[in-house]
């Protein structure tokens, strides 16, 4: 995959009754990650996915990169689970973890690419030791725990600052960003920086994919 802006569909907004035939028909119709959201009842109120089934996905043939992003406190053993059922990318909250240090260094001991994400509230001081140990930062432009809300116009302002800090490490990480993001709000995220954009409804509620996935490229383009 070359580093340009990725599209990464997001499973909260798929229809759960097909779910592999649903990731198949994104993956075919050109998005660069499969974004698989993991809700626990317990750090947001919602209950979602878990290991197994991406160990599923993986045994129905789906061969597609999958993103992994746990809202889920403790967080610890599930990163390890979900690593070694199968997913590619693996997004912790700080807030889940006693040593955000150890986390993402055990979910790359594991051959995964480690990500932090930070709420709309999170203070960006949390990047301050861990940057070397990223692969990618997950900027949530919405609250947590819910699918279908409208983006926090203040985030935009924190996306550009996660930006500035990634451009001044140096490293290669990249940014993505979580929660609002449509054909409307698609490229103001991108103008402040994010190079990934985790998108639900405007793929899954938009048929046929391929075409729901190019009107969110051509607004990148704007």
């Amino acid at each position: 995959m070359t580093m340009g802006r990725w599209i990464a569909p997001s499973l909260l907004a798929a229809d759960w009754s097909r779910l592999g035939e649903e990731v198949a028909a994104v993956a075919a119709a050109g998005c660069e990650l499969i974004h698989i959201d993991v809700m626990d009842h317990h750090y947001v109120p919602n209950l979602t996915l878990g290991p197994q089934v991406v160990r599923a996905l993986r045994r129905c043939g789906i061969t597609a990169t999958m993103d992994c992003h746990l809202m889920a406190s403790p967080v610890d053993d599930l990163a390890i689970a979900f690593a070694k059922a199968g997913a590619d990318w693996v997004s912790v909250h700080p807030e889940a973890t006693l040593h955000v240090d150890r986390t993402l260094a055990v979910i790359r001991e594991h051959g995964k690419k480690a990500g932090l994400a930070l709420n709309p509230a999170t203070p960006l001081c949390v990047l301050d030791h861990v940057l070397d140990r990223l692969d990618h930062i997950l900027v949530m432009t919405v609250n947590p725990g819910f699918g279908g809300q409208s983006l926090i116009e203040a985030t935009l302002r924190k996306v550009a600052a996660v930006r500035r800090r990634i451009q001044e490490s140096g490293l290669p990480i990249r940014l993505q960003v979580d929660g609002g993001i449509n054909e409307q709000t698609i490229a103001r995220v991108a103008q402040m920086g994010a190079d990934i954009f985790v998108v639900g409804s405007a793929v899954f509620q938009h048929p046929p994919y391929d075409e729901a996935i190019g009107r969110l490229r051509a607004a990148l383009e704007h």
